[in-house]
């Protein structure tokens, strides 16, 4: 795991930065050395694969790359973009090759069967090294996936101008490594629908900074978009409409999309709030559906939640997420578990009858319902993973194996890691990529977003995940991510509010610090964010812009320092 380190803001001494010229790179690898040298790529530069039984999906990568390479076109961020480089490659030697290998003794397994191993047992690192001599570069990995995170460092090192695609920085040698194994983004589908093609968009955008889960909240009380085939009523009543519905194929499609840019898809269906959409298919399993006003009784509108103390609903719904869990690749699943309304409860006459003939509490059935459902989704060989307050705010058994996110607030922490479960860093107060927009529900023209501010991509870059915990609690992190609740997006806005802020988490968790062994600095990552979004842009994305044009092409010449 990275060291304990505070994220300075402002800038470093000279000597602790990078080398100058290096603003291609995000995230920026574990050790970087570079030259002055000039080298042009060839215009028949080729990927030599010597990886003996390479799987498809390995091919599959290196076909992208070289698309990349061929296609990016991105003029190097100064004045002239590029324009005073030309002398310096007249005489540039000229790369053609990049040799890509395995280490002795390592197994080929495709990419995708790679990215879906347990936490911990992945292995991503690798080593690129690009001489100034024009004799082949070198991509070397212990797995498959190693590979595929070189060749997306690979392809950010290069500009274009003037028809020539180089580097002012040869000879490069880079070794790199993931400071944490999980590095996420969540994104959830079920306020409002994306389609599939906004999906694989945007797994593309993660693996170009290589984040590695895609942490799918696919349903919630808005609507229930997932065809599941034990039980097809749930999105035949429950999505917005016949054509915003995730089937079986689809899911699949992504899954196996997401496997082959290395990427894990790890779903939530998130219970037991969160849940008034079923009672569109199975109304006796939800109490206080749709009632008003809706704010005594949910979060946000609809009001209804299961009715987790009622054996038939433990069954259903252990049935339910058995059913979906069986078919995900993934070692991990989501039972979600967060702004449960005990209120809802307290005048619902079908929970009261079952918990006084039982003389059992609130808790208590909360407890069996938990138990039941992870047990259901253990027994598909996944491990749970649920909201903080299963852990903080009620008094529940969980799974030691269990993990637990952190969103309402960062300082929370430090109470669920004393309890001694894992984490995944997702708190609201640095990651909530919808906060800021202003308040959503009617009626209330003053309202703002509960987590406002807006969550600028320099203030989730000082994140700390090590912030208030003992060195021997390091071990308990595994990452984190950054987060989209979907109330005011949707397919039309999803690129600008996601990009490029949600690279800011993926060096936070990929890199931990600079090559140098230098806190990460937001002084010293702007002009490489900037150089990332372009490259973004020239790759069909639209992600917002983080400066004027003129501060861009002028590196530090908008700090407020300057």
């Amino acid at each position: 795991m990275a060291p304990s380190r505070y994220v300075g803001v402002l800038a470093l001494v000279a000597a602790c930065l990078l080398p100058s010229g290096v603003l291609a790179l995000w995230p920026i690898p574990s050790t970087l050395e570079t030259g002055t040298t000039s080298l042009t790529v060839s215009p028949s530069f080729y990927f030599d694969v010597q990886v003996e039984g390479a799987p498809e999906d390995l091919y599959e990568a290196v076909a992208q790359a070289q698309y990349y390479l061929a296609n990016d076109k991105l003029g190097r961020l100064v004045v002239g973009r590029g324009a005073n480089d030309t002398s310096a490659l007249v005489s540039a030697k000229t790369l053609s090759t990049l040799t890509l290998s395995l280490t002795s003794g390592a197994t080929v397994e495709p990419i995708a069967s790679e990215a879906v191993k347990p936490l911990g047992t992945r292995s991503e690192e690798y080593a690129l090294t690009i001489p100034a001599d024009g004799s082949a570069a070198t991509l070397v990995a212990n797995s498959t996936l190693g590979l595929y995170r070189g060749l997306t460092t690979f392809n950010q090192l290069f500009y274009y101008y003037g028809g020539v695609t180089y580097t002012l920085l040869a000879p490069i040698a880079i070794t790199d490594t993931p400071a944490y194994p999980f590095r996420g983004f969540a994104l959830d589908t079920a306020r409002n629908y994306y389609p599939v093609g906004d999906i694989l968009r945007t797994l593309d955008a993660m693996s170009w900074v290589k984040i590695n889960t895609f942490h799918w909240h696919i349903t919630d009380s808005q609507s229930f978009p997932l065809e599941v085939a034990q039980y097809p009523e749930l999105a035949i009543n429950g999505a917005y409409s016949p054509l915003e519905v995730y089937t079986a194929s689809d899911v699949q499609y992504i899954v196996q999309y997401a496997g082959a840019r290395g990427i894990d898809v790890v779903m939530e269906i998130d219970t037991p709030g969160h849940t008034s959409i079923i009672a569109a298919t199975y109304p006796d399993y939800v109490a206080c559906f749709d009632e008003t006003p809706w704010a005594t009784y949910a979060n946000e509108p609809p009001a209804g939640q299961l009715r987790f103390a009622l054996p038939e609903v433990v069954n259903f719904t252990a049935s339910l997420l058995a059913d979906i869990a069986s078919d995900l690749p993934s070692y991990y699943f989501s039972t979600g578990g967060d702004e449960l309304n005990t209120p809802c409860y307290a005048n619902d006459y079908p929970t009261q009858l079952q918990l006084n003939s039982t003389n059992t509490t609130l808790n208590d059935a909360l407890n069996t319902f938990t138990q039941a459902t992870h047990a259901a989704i253990i027994a598909e060989g996944k491990t749970p993973i649920v909201w903080e307050e299963m852990v903080l705010d009620w008094n529940i058994t969980l799974s030691n194996e269990t993990i637990v996110m952190i969103w309402i607030s960062s300082e929370d922490a430090a109470a669920v890691v004393e309890k001694g479960f894992r984490i995944v860093q997702a708190p609201s107060n640095y990651f909530y990529l919808d906060c800021g927009a202003g308040g959503w529900l009617g009626a209330d023209p003053t309202l703002n977003s509960w987590c406002d501010p807006f969550k600028t991509w320099s203030e989730a870059y000082t994140f700390d995940p090590l912030a208030n915990l003992t060195e021997a609690q390091y071990k308990f992190v595994l990452g984190g991510e950054q987060l989209l609740w979907s109330e005011q997006s949707g397919p039309d806005n999803l690129d600008p509010i996601v990009w490029p802020r949600a690279a800011s988490s993926a060096e936070i968790f990929w890199s931990g610090k600079q090559p140098t062994g230098a806190p990460l600095n937001v002084t010293e990552a702007l002009p490489r964010l900037q150089d990332l979004r372009f490259r973004m842009v020239q790759r069909g994305l639209k992600p917002i812009a983080l400066q004027p044009y003129w501060c861009a092409i002028r590196p530090d010449a908008c700090d407020l320092t300057a």
